[in-house]
């Protein structure tokens, strides 16, 4: 398992379901809605005075909205500024927005929301005028890399005509500024209910060095299903790709002394794991099975550990990420009794 924003190139997969050319906003610009009304419509930067309104923006039903707490709370804690979050409105309504999320850096490194009232018959070309109004300012701090934006979903969402039709103009909208790459990924939760595994009889957890953690990164990504880990081991070397993984989760909330090593009743390691968290709640992380030890079963061991080292300091929500084509991680999720809460499209451009 990898960090949650993934690349990928399976954008094909909805890119096809709706793709009549359509012309993009300007300013202010006059656009119909369904029953034939004009707005004016102006797009631009948000003010602190806009945070109450961007915070209460209505939920499309065709994906899984933000938690409108959680929206409030990171514009407090400032992973959201205003000078981050453009919007879009006529007449002072507020019709769509777009908020971009950071961990105290500079700049963003992700776009959080993109919507639209559903009044707008052609939220693709809005969506493109917000999107080109944060991209120009991120843009201009010099990185060359666009943030991601992950599409959140329902689960069975293409059998859903209207989380088909979210899911196809925020993809197209976000192609059209550059952003052509994307993941599927489910996204899991495990909650108390499930109740917490019993301790490995089979496995023995210890603390390991920084540089016995990168050395297992490196095994680890040996033969691993992961897409993000697959692709970066295209331009990179094995020990280039280790170290970039060990400092991204040395970064996140989570603590270092949480992290494990697996080892067997041979006293060989047969795995790690690298619990973390977001800034909301507990993450399953990263967790990696050597490639000399999997289809064994240890994956469960290693899973349970994670759950249990959680559990014990009391959380009562563990979230977790993998790929679609990654079945293995998939089955021992479910044998685990994490549930699926929904599907997550990340959408990123290409490197």
């Amino acid at each position: 398992m990898r960090r949650l924003a993934a690349v990928g190139r399976s954008f094909g997969l909805v890119r096809n379901l709706m793709s009549s050319p359509v012309p993009s906003c300007r300013g202010n610009v006059g656009c119909y809605d369904r029953d034939g009304r004009c707005w004016s419509m102006k797009c631009r930067r948000a003010t602190a005075d806009d945070v109450d309104a961007l915070v209460d923006f209505p939920d499309d039903p065709g994906v899984v909205g933000l938690p409108r707490d959680q929206v409030r709370q990171d514009f407090e804690a400032g992973r959201m500024r205003p000078e981050w979050s453009w919007l879009l409105e006529d007449g002072g309504r507020l019709l769509g927005r777009a908020l971009w999320w950071g961990r105290g850096d500079s700049v963003p490194s992700a776009l959080d929301a993109l919507d639209v009232v559903p009044e707008l018959d052609d939220p693709r070309s809005v969506a493109v005028d917000l999107l080109r109004g944060g991209l120009a300012d991120f843009s201009a701090s010099g990185e060359r890399v666009l943030p991601p934006y992950t599409v959140r979903l329902p689960g069975g969402w293409r059998d859903d005509e209207r989380a088909t039709r979210a899911a196809t103009w925020r993809c197209e909208a976000m192609s059209d500024v550059g952003v052509t790459n994307s993941l599927e990924r489910r996204q899991y939760a495990w909650t108390t209910e499930n109740g917490v595994p019993a301790a490995s009889t089979r496995v023995e957890f210890r603390s390991g060095s920084d540089e016995e953690f990168v050395e297992l990164f490196c095994e680890a990504a040996r033969g691993s299903l992961d897409v993000e880990t697959r692709q970066a081991l295209e331009t990179m070397d094995e020990l280039a790709q280790a170290q970039d993984d060990f400092e991204f989760y040395a970064g996140c909330p989570g603590e270092r002394e949480w992290w494990q090593v697996a080892f067997d009743g041979n006293g060989g390691p047969v795995g790690f794991i690298v619990p973390s968290a977001t800034p909301y709640h507990r993450n399953v992380g990263y967790l990696g099975v050597l490639p000399s030890h999997r289809g064994q079963g240890f994956v469960d061991d290693l899973l349970g550990e994670v759950t249990r080292i959680h559990a014990d300091a009391g959380a009562d929500l563990i979230t977790a990420t993998t790929d679609m084509t990654n079945l293995p991680m998939a089955a021992a999720f479910d044998r685990a009794g994490y549930q699926v809460t929904e599907i997550r499209l990340v959408l990123e451009a290409p490197r």
